[in-house]
C-alpha cells in the first residue's frame, strides 16, 4: 500500500504528478515516443508542424536549462505522420542539478504516458579514425559521473530496485536506426558512449584511460537519463554526433565554441536521420 512507501516517495510521485498535470493541460494529448535534443541541435524543432511549446522553467518542480545550446523548451509537435514530445535541450549534473533533478523530466516523461526515448548528444571521438562531425548510434553506456540518480527509496510503482541494463539500447531500435541511415546514405557508427560529469574536458590521460576500458565516445549527458527511462520501462535508442576527437595523441583538444561550431555544421544530417526514425518507432 503506498501509505506504507517512505515519504520521500510520496513526496516525488507527488511531483511527477503536478508536472504532468500541467503539461497534459497546457499541451494536449502527448505522444508515446520522446525525443532529447543535445547540445545545438535545438534547431529541429523548427520543423514541426502543429506545435505548442513550454518553457522548461513554468513546469512545476522543472528546473531550468543554462547550457550552452540548450534552450530549455518542451515542445509537442507533428513530424510527417510521427507526433512527438520534445526536449529541446537538457539538465546537466555540471549545472548543479542533483541527478535526481536532472533526470526528473524523464518521470514526468513516462507518467505522460510516454513509451519511447530517443537521446540525442554532442560527444567526443575516442575512437581512432573516426572524424568530427560523424554520427555513432550508442550500442551501450559507461557511467563514469560517481553518481546514479536511482540511489534511494525505490518506488515499486515506477520500476524495480535492481533493474537490469544488458539491453539499455534496444537491438531492435538499433536496427531500425541503422537501416534509416542506410536508406538516406548517412554513414553511421556504433559505439560505447562513456558519461563524465563535466564540465571540464578531460586530460590526455583520463582519454586514454577511457579508451582502454572499451570507450568510443565520451560526453557530459546521456547516462542518467538512460539508467531512469530504463528503470521506468520505457525503450531506448540513442545517436551521438561526434563534434570532436578527443584522443590523448592529439596535440590540442577543440573549445566548446569549436565544438558547437561542428554541431551546427552537422545538425541537418542528424535532422534529416531524426525526421525519418521518429515515425518508424
Amino acid at each position: 500500500m503506498s501509505m506504507s512507501l517512505p515519504a520521500a516517495v510520496l513526496a516525488q510521485r507527488s511531483r511527477i504528478e503536478e508536472a504532468a498535470t500541467l503539461l497534459r493541460d497546457r499541451l494536449g494529448p502527448v505522444p508515446t515516443v520522446a525525443l532529447i535534443l543535445g547540445s545545438g541541435l535545438g534547431s529541429f524543432v523548427d520543423g514541426l508542424t502543429d506545435s505548442r511549446a513550454i518553457a522548461f522553467d513554468e513546469i512545476p518542480h522543472w528546473a531550468s536549462a543554462t547550457a550552452p545550446g540548450h534552450a530549455g523548451r518542451l515542445v509537442v509537435g507533428q513530424t510527417g505522420d510521427c507526433r512527438v514530445i520534445v526536449l529541446q535541450g537538457r539538465l546537466h549534473g555540471y549545472e548543479g542539478h542533483a541527478p535526481t533533478e536532472a533526470t526528473f523530466p524523464i518521470r514526468v516523461l513516462r507518467q505522460l504516458g510516454v513509451k519511447t526515448l530517443v537521446v540525442t548528444c554532442a560527444a567526443g571521438s575516442l575512437h581512432e579514425g573516426w572524424q568530427a562531425g560523424d554520427l555513432m548510434l550508442i550500442s551501450d553506456q559507461i557511467n563514469l559521473t560517481g553518481t546514479n540518480p536511482l540511489v534511494g527509496p525505490n518506488d515499486p510503482d515506477i520500476g524495480p530496485r535492481f533493474p537490469v541494463m544488458f539491453d539499455a539500447y534496444r537491438e531492435r531500435l538499433r536496427a531500425i536506426a541503422r537501416e534509416v541511415a542506410t536508406g538516406l546514405d548517412i554513414p553511421l557508427r556504433e559505439g560505447v558512449y562513456a558519461g563524465i560529469q563535466g564540465p571540464a574536458f578531460l586530460t590526455p590521460a583520463e582519454l586514454a584511460h577511457l579508451i582502454t576500458i572499451g570507450a568510443d565516445a565520451v560526453g557530459m549527458s546521456v547516462v542518467h537519463e538512460v539508467l531512469v527511462a530504463v528503470h521506468g520501462g520505457l525503450d531506448v535508442v540513442g545517436l551521438a554526433l561526434l563534434s570532436d576527437v578527443a584522443r590523448p595523441d592529439e596535440p590540442t583538444h577543440a573549445t566548446a565554441e569549436e565544438v558547437l561550431a561542428v554541431v551546427e555544421r552537422s545538425a541537418p544530417r542528424v535532422h534529416a536521420l531524426l525526421a525519418s526514425l521518429l515515425p518508424r518507432l
